[in-house]
């Protein structure tokens, strides 16, 4: 009886990329392994952690923080020697990663857990014309996606649900859900030892009530009139970062500052100033080593307030060590995911709140979702299936995989479905490349256009814009134009219909951004959409338009349905696309 590698001949010369060593990563690479490939490459820029080795099981625990690309690449040459299998401890954005680096490729495997670096492979591999097999996992939800210049959909064909944001008047002023404190911690570290984000200011939001606030208030006119509380890295710096005085800065003075404004609690119950030397009378104080191992118990107040003081010093002597970059927020730093915590906690405790586990704000500030372990080995194994298709050249046969969270009606736990043909509107794959930006031109500026908008929002690199009207260069990636990132877009000369040809050198990636003018919208504000919204005349006319038409269509749907109901059939549900990422845009990320 011959064996898989005689019948599957192509796979052992086939190059195969990895990109991901984490959940999936580990299971996927152990699939190559054992199905008969040769050579592999492996790309991962993380490090192992403890909460990684109950389902990354290439790691042990004296792999812990070491990198997760090299021990799985000593892991899986142990039990096949005859694998060539190379790895890069390393950002998949590295400028050596070029599409002449994919070229080297018969096929890449996405084992990723963020939508920007999906984006980038993504676009890399569209480039390089190289055959993708995308994937994700999020709890009991799995997903696997086949993507094929030119023949199926990339994995920007499709717009993903946004991620769950909240008001930031509710985060600085009136939070009602520990997500809110968890948020607003998130933006203390940020502000005192990150980097500083005016739109993550943690001081309370005077203007925002002002603009909301039903009717003018004596009360409310007299905390008009004092100064604005001072911001809180220039308050640390100016107290040589004391943590009992940026104790009372967060939890007595701003707390103090917004009861002044009366009208926001006439219907909500007020918080409760709470200073340094009192919340330390609140319960037992654990030692910080202690606190630090008890990550699935409450701390106390007074243990919060200890950690809170220990976290500050261990932080600022990390940002001192490096005062040219600023310290960036990580779930699986033990310092700041303790000093989130703790600080989250005592704001929870003070706007009358149930405080939490560090464990259940690691997820919540992490944005996680657990990752289950079998979840991750099902996806794995539809990667190499369908890898397998695409390099025998059965690209007819290939298929999108979906793991339901329970068994269907027929008692189906995975479901397939055939590939879409590229979306005509994709601004990646098509040959329309083109999305229409609205935007307040007299208040954003040319800093908020590159990094919010090409860079996070359509996930460029290094981008570089020319007006196409006037020819004229609006922003260069080599520099040229750094000293106009303060100017509005107003000042230079981008009006409502200007069109700006943007592209990114690293990713061949361009696109055409159509300028329109949204004066309702403050500062860096901005939305894209792939298609130019109608007027609000023209909505109007097609709806009455279409009104008789609808009503008949009803009409008509009831009658069917009285008809389908002598002889209904047990059909099974369809597959709804992208289910991963709908659940991600909860407020979720997958934990790898």
């Amino acid at each position: 009886m011959p064996c898989w590698t005689e019948d599957h001949k192509k796979i052992q010369t086939t190059k195969v990329l990895v990109v991901g060593a984490g959940g999936i990563g580990c299971e996927l690479l152990k699939n190559l392994a054992a199905t008969g490939f040769k050579h592999v490459h492996v790309i991962d820029l993380d490090t192992i952690d403890v909460s990684n080795l109950n389902r990354q099981f290439l790691f042990r625990k004296e792999h812990v923080s070491s990198s997760k690309a090299e021990i799985a690449t000593r892991v899986i040459k142990k039990f096949n020697p005859d694998i060539n299998l190379t790895f890069d401890h390393s950002s998949i954005f590295e400028e050596r990663f070029n599409i002449a680096f994919y070229r080297n490729f018969d096929i890449v495997l996405n084992a990723l857990d963020n939508k920007q670096a999906r984006n980038h492979v993504n676009r890399m591999c569209h480039s390089a014309r190289t055959p993708l097999v995308e994937s994700g996992s999020a709890g009991f939800f799995g997903q696997v996606q086949v993507i094929l210049k030119g023949k199926t959909e990339c994995y920007e064909c499709q717009e993903k649900p946004k991620q769950k944001t909240f008001p930031g008047c509710t985060i600085r002023n009136t939070p009602s859900e520990h997500i809110h404190c968890t948020v607003w911690a998130k933006h203390v570290f940020s502000q005192l030892f990150g980097e500083v984000d005016i739109d993550d200011d943690v001081s309370p939001d005077l203007k925002a009530e002002e603009a909301e606030r039903p009717e003018a208030d004596s009360q409310d006119d007299e905390a008009v009139k004092e100064p604005a509380p001072i911001g809180t890295r220039q308050w640390a710096e100016s107290v040589n970062f004391d943590a009992e005085q940026i104790f009372n800065k967060l939890f007595v003075q701003d707390i103090h500052y917004l009861l002044k404004i009366n009208h926001l609690w006439k219907t909500r119950k007020p918080p409760t100033p709470l200073s340094f030397s009192d919340a330390l009378k609140m319960g037992d104080a654990l030692p910080f080593s202690e606190s630090q191992k008890n990550q699935t118990a409450v701390w106390s107040i007074a243990t919060c307030v200890k950690m809170f003081e220990a976290c500050i010093q261990e932080l600022r002597k990390e940002a001192s060590a490096n005062p040219e970059e600023p310290l960036s927020f990580d779930k699986d730093h033990p310092i700041i995911m303790s000093f989130v915590a703790a600080c989250a906690n005592v704001r929870a405790h003070i706007f009358n709140i149930l405080t939490k586990t560090a464990f259940e704000i690691k997820a919540m500030a992490g944005n996680i979702i657990p990752a289950i372990a079998s979840t991750n080995a099902i996806v794995a194994g539809m990667i190499v299936t369908e890898a397998v298709k695409i390099i025998e050249g059965r690209e007819d046969e290939v298929k999108n995989s979906v793991i339901m969270p329970q068994p269907t009606s027929r008692g189906q736990v995975f479901m397939f479905e055939h590939t879409n043909k590229p979306n005509p509107r994709c601004y990646v794959c098509s040959d329309k490349k083109e999305v229409f930006l609205y935007v307040n031109l007299a208040e954003m500026t040319l800093s908020g256009l590159c990094e919010k908008v090409l860079k996070q929002e359509l996930n460029m690199l290094a981008p570089d814009a020319i007006e196409s009207n006037t020819n004229s260069i609006v922003l260069s990636s080599d520099g040229e134009t750094d000293p106009l990132m303060s100017k509005k877009l107003a000042e230079l000369s981008i009006m409502d219909g200007s069109i700006l040809a943007c592209d990114d050198f690293m990713q061949d990636f361009d696109v055409k951004v159509f300028i329109c003018k949204n004066s309702n919208f403050k500062g860096d504000q901005f939305e894209i959409v792939r298609e130019m919204k109608k007027t609000v005349e023209k909505e109007d006319d097609e709806e009455k338009k279409s009104e008789e038409e609808n009503k008949k269509e009803d009409e008509d749907r009831r009658k069917r349905k009285v008809e389908e109901e002598s002889d209904k059939v047990d059909d099974e549900p369809e597959i709804k696309r992208n289910r991963v990422e709908e659940v991600q845009a909860q407020g979720i990320e997958v934990m790898e």
